[in-house]
């Protein structure tokens, strides 16, 4: 058994169903879309609602195993949950605010951000300015709750 391809997913919570997006993927490796659909919706069912995004890699090998990881949900797509906004805006002022957020979501959202395998080490007030700096490109604002 050895390595053939990572490939990079983005598949919604315990939502994965065999089609096109999938199968373009996974079909060129021989890999069973059927099982993997299965192993995903059942690992991230009880991870976060059915309509969150989550990334996913993929490693395949060459006897058409494979095995994956799930990441959390893409920062846009906190922040949007967050501060209740369906997209960020189109062009962001720093001037005028498209949504607010609190600071207490983004220590949160960073918590979330943390927990993915490639960002244990970093500290949380690192990831929480990557953070800030999303929603900056949103036009999202952080303030406190309390202000005008």
């Amino acid at each position: 058994m050895s390595f053939v391809r990572a490939i990079q997913l983005r598949v919604p919570a315990g939502a994965a169903k065999p089609g096109p997006a999938i199968g373009q993927a996974l079909g060129p490796l021989g890999i069973n879309m059927a099982e993997f659909c299965k192993q995903f919706n059942d690992k991230t069912r009880d991870m976060y609602q059915g309509d969150t995004p989550l990334g996913v890699t993929l490693s395949a090998f060459n006897d058409r195993t494979f095995t994956f990881e799930v990441k959390s949900p893409p920062t846009s797509f906190l922040i949007q949950k967050a501060s209740g906004i369906q997209k960020g805006a189109t062009s962001p002022s720093p001037d005028v605010a498209h949504a607010t957020i609190t600071p207490e979501a983004v220590y949160e959202i960073a918590k979330i951000k943390q927990q993915d395998s490639m960002r244990w080490h970093l500290p949380l007030e690192g990831i929480a300015k990557s953070v800030l700096g999303t929603c900056k490109s949103m036009g999202v604002q952080v303030r406190e709750a309390n202000s005008d």
